[in-house]
């Protein structure tokens, strides 16, 4: 393994980095900063193609709708919009070579950094994806029983997809990336209780089955999900993609989570990123290692990527990036 492998190992479990690893997604673009993690999306693309390429059904046969700008696009009409369909529903074949076929070369490219699959919608994503996000609001008061069927064939799919993983590439795999979107503005979309009853025991399910093929766990959630998090480090997740610190309240956020899990954060891309005052960037930038990380690691820096979807000039988010890597012996200088 070289030093980007190491890098980012060390931030993840608290063993001392020697500066701050670096999360890029055009490293051709931005050579002059660190790429240390080999992210591969590859197992999340569906057989029709990829959902933000065009208005198709996925594999779970939820209906994407493009947009003019590109970006991930939404569902625009669910499989499972009446219960009735669901005895006849079934789920796509999680073991289906097309999902993995073409991911030996890409780790190959790797290159001995650190490995992160992509496996995007992870529980509570794929649920409202199926149902429709309003009627999964209401279902987990009207149809518990429902939901705790689909929910469960959800990670039946996401056990077998794992398995399957290990199988073919075992430890040339670092840590798997998963998502579920989890807060407005204000708060998390559920209360801790239904998030407790419904998710909890199903994530931890799915973390012990990630960790036992020694992989880290890397989520992303989006929203002001302060109240969950507590939940979610003791679940399992090693590393929480966060990005919009200027929600959760930054400095105390970092206060009371950092050392506890590590994070993979840039600056905020709602507020600070799209306004482009670069004083500003490089000001959260700093914020960000000082109070988000300690002198033992729990911080990644991480290049959002799709920054014109956001509104964002790329001299921003350049100016990000130098400001971290200007900071990415911080701690090693400050003790």
């Amino acid at each position: 393994m070289n030093d980007s492998y190491e890098q980012v190992r060390r931030a993840i479990e608290f063993d001392r980095p020697e500066r701050l690893p670096f999360w890029q997604h055009w490293r051709s673009k931005r050579p002059e900063f660190p790429d240390d993690i080999h992210n591969i999306w590859e197992m999340d693309r569906a057989e029709a193609g990829w959902f933000f390429d065009r208005a198709a059904p996925d594999d779970w046969g939820c209906l994407w709708g493009a947009t003019e700008v590109r970006n991930m696009g939404q569902v625009v009409a669910c499989p499972l919009e009446s219960w009735d369909a669901l005895d006849r529903y079934r789920p796509p074949n999680p073991r289906n070579p097309f999902y993995y076929e073409r991911l030996g070369p890409l780790i190959d490219d790797a290159r001995g950094r650190y490995v992160a699959v992509t496996a995007h919608n992870l529980l509570f994503a794929r649920l409202h994806k199926l149902r429709g996000f309003a009627a999964t609001m209401e279902d987990f008061y009207l149809e518990p029983k429902r939901v705790e069927r689909l929910l469960d064939m959800i990670v039946e799919f996401k056990l077998a997809q794992c398995d399957e993983l290990h199988r073919r590439f075992g430890d040339r795999v670092h840590g798997l990336f998963v998502a579920d979107d989890w807060g407005t503005q204000a708060g998390p979309f559920i209360s801790p209780k239904l998030f407790g009853d419904f998710f909890a025991p199903r994530y931890r399910t799915i973390f012990e089955a990630i960790h036992a093929r020694g992989w880290h766990v890397m989520l992303h959630s989006c929203g002001r999900i302060n109240a969950l998090v507590p939940s979610l480090v003791e679940l399992g997740v090693d590393v929480l993609n966060m990005q919009q610190p200027r929600s959760y309240g930054l400095v105390e956020f970092g206060e009371q989570f950092r050392g506890k899990v590590c994070f993979l954060a840039t600056v905020d891309i709602q507020t600070t990123m799209p306004r482009g005052i670069e004083g500003e960037i490089r000001e959260e930038a700093r914020l960000l290692v000082r109070h988000w990380g300690t002198p033992d690691g729990g911080l990644i820096a991480f290049d959002y990527g799709e920054w014109e979807s956001a509104g964002v000039r790329s001299e921003s988010a350049r100016a990000m990036l130098d400001e971290f890597a200007r900071q990415s012996r911080f701690w090693q200088t400050a003790s």
